[in-house]
């Protein structure tokens, strides 16, 4: 994948994409993370695409324009933990602590992003473990493994294996949401792909699916913008 720039104030990064299934070229914007990724087919010279890119340029901008800037965690901000906002201060703790509705946290202002990383990580594989467990035995059928990644492109995946792979990140969306990621996941042990059997058996297994998937599109993007770096 490579990279274009289209000049200006500021200057715009564009990734390149080739595709061999591509029939057309297209321009995206992530909105999870604000990439601007330009599709091409194959043959099409990348002058072309860089010219595409010009044509467009007021539509890219004022899309880039309208997604909200990264956060970092730090001291005195506020951070969603299942849903709600909670302020990280410092206090007298050796790690990331939740503490009378608020994350606790060593003041060393360096390590702030990592402590709370490291807190919401390890609620995120409790709380996924056990909805997992719970709907795997409501289906009568078990998974292998369990993972916790980063991911950017979805919030969860089911293997041919059984292994099941969570966004980490999901502890900061409503219980239900979460709950609702870890059924979806669930049925696919039983139906590998997106047929209205699969979503019947999500459907059985966790009924509010519909609310729970508005959600992820409507304040997915926040999540993703959180940097704990």
């Amino acid at each position: 994948m490579g990279v274009l720039i289209l000049d200006g104030n500021p200057p715009v990064e564009v990734l390149l994409r080739r595709s061999a299934q591509a029939r057309r070229l297209s321009l995206r914007i992530s909105r999870l993370d604000g990439r601007a990724t330009l599709t091409l087919p194959t043959r099409v010279p990348e002058r072309e695409g860089m010219a595409f890119v010009r044509e467009r340029e007021s539509w890219l901008r004022k899309h880039l324009s309208a997604i909200e800037p990264e956060m970092p965690v730090e001291i005195g901000v506020t951070v969603l933990f299942e849903g709600v906002d909670v302020p990280v201060i410092a206090g007298p703790v050796k790690r990331a602590t939740l503490k009378s509705g608020a994350l606790m946290v060593p003041d060393d202002p360096g390590k702030v992003g990592k402590r709370v990383a490291a807190f919401m990580k390890l609620r995120a594989r409790d709380a996924l473990a056990d909805a997992s467990d719970r709907y795997a035995a409501a289906l009568g059928r078990p998974y292998n493994r369990i993972s916790l990644r980063d991911t950017r492109s979805r919030w969860g995946s089911c293997s041919s294996a059984g292994d099941l792979m969570y966004s980490w990140r999901l502890i900061m969306a409503p219980r239900s949401v979460l709950e609702y990621v870890a059924a979806h996941e669930v049925a696919h042990l039983q139906h590998m792909d997106h047929s209205d059997r699969f979503w019947g058996v999500v459907n059985d297994l966790f009924p509010n699916h519909k609310a729970c998937r508005k959600w992820l599109r409507d304040n997915g993007g926040a999540l993703h913008r959180v940097r704990f770096d």
